[in-house]
């Protein structure tokens, strides 16, 4: 591989990403990626299938306006609603790349994604400084069979290795049904997923492109297509983490390097956005001529999102809707 970017480059695209990558300088991000055929490798475990729910528990203060920027990305993940005019580049047309994994795998099974509850946490029932157990505590109310539990968690939230090395994470834990797809134990595993809010706590890291980094090369911060840079943020963090979850949800389905800190479906693909990105720019995206608010992506109720690339191993490359 080439030379390796500078320590603030790596350090930028660390926290932006979720997991460490090296990256090569000088060249294109989907170029360096495309180097390597198949980069992701499948680990012959199970990848989340059927008619799975997602269901959301939110941690702290959020307004109703800001719950439903994140809802509809999730009913948009999957929607079969008219969401943008002229063919314009959708939420579900993003979504349809993690299909392909399904593709490659023996057993050529499916997945359906819908909104289920919303739980709603505002009076910090765990305090405002939170460890990684008490994240599973918390995805724990969420129905633990066919499911993905998300918590999301407020901007005056702590989180253990918020901000000094993930934006988000996902992972599993034992609950008390099975999961759909395990079948045969009375205590099973089941997908969860966290993402904080970093507005007010580290929105260089964790919010970038809607915020001026802290490390790395210095652009101007774009604007949120919802007009809100924490919400928009935790949307990218948890776009990339419910890939990552679908396609490797218990730690043995598709990743590459060492499986603790693993590149996934999306975070193979740090700071990718559009077309032309490289390390610093998002890409050549779209802009909303009335806000000025700059996406890749519409979806459900007229919102438009940023969303990360995703690998796609049909082609060994980054894939971006525009």
């Amino acid at each position: 591989m080439a030379s390796f970017v500078t320590k603030n480059v790596l350090n930028f695209f660390l926290l932006v990403s979720l997991f460490q990558i090296s990256l090569a300088a000088g060249r294109l991000l989907s170029d360096v990626v495309a180097d390597q055929p198949q980069l992701l490798k499948y680990h012959n475990g199970p990848l989340l299938s059927g008619k799975i729910t997602v269901n959301l528990i939110w941690y702290g203060k959020f307004k109703p306006s800001e719950r439903a920027i994140v809802s509809d990305f999730i009913t948009s993940l999957t929607s079969t609603k008219p969401q943008s005019q002229n063919n314009q580049p959708s939420v579900a047309q993003w979504w349809e790349t993690t299909e392909k994994y399904y593709h490659l795998t023996s057993k050529k099974s499916t997945l359906s994604l819908s909104l289920g509850k919303q739980i709603l946490d505002e009076k910090y029932s765990l305090g405002k400084s939170l460890k990684n157990k008490q994240i599973v505590q918390l995805a724990s109310k969420g129905d633990q069979k066919n499911a993905i539990n998300v918590v999301l968690t407020a901007s005056d939230v702590a989180v253990e290795g918020f901000c000094m090395s993930r934006c988000g994470s996902h992972g599993s834990a034992l609950g008390s049904t099975a999961a759909g797809h395990i079948k045969g134990n009375k205590y099973s595993k089941f997908a969860y997923i966290w993402v904080g809010n970093s507005q007010t706590q580290c929105p260089g890291q964790c919010a970038w492109p809607f915020h001026q980094p802290i490390y790395g090369p210095q652009s101007p911060p774009l604007i949120a297509p919802n007009n809100n840079v924490g919400l928009d943020g935790m949307v990218i963090n948890l776009a990339s983490l419910i890939a990552g979850t679908v396609t490797n949800p218990f730690g043995n389905g598709y990743f590459q390097g060492p499986a603790e800190a693993p590149l996934e479906a999306s975070s193979a693909c740090p700071g990718i956005y559009a077309k032309g990105a490289y390390p610093g720019y998002a890409g050549n995206l779209l802009v909303d001529s009335t806000t000025g608010a700059s996406y890749n992506a519409h979806g459900d109720n007229g919102r438009k999102y940023l969303l990360p690339a995703l690998y796609d191993p049909a082609t060994s490359s980054c894939s971006t809707l525009v």
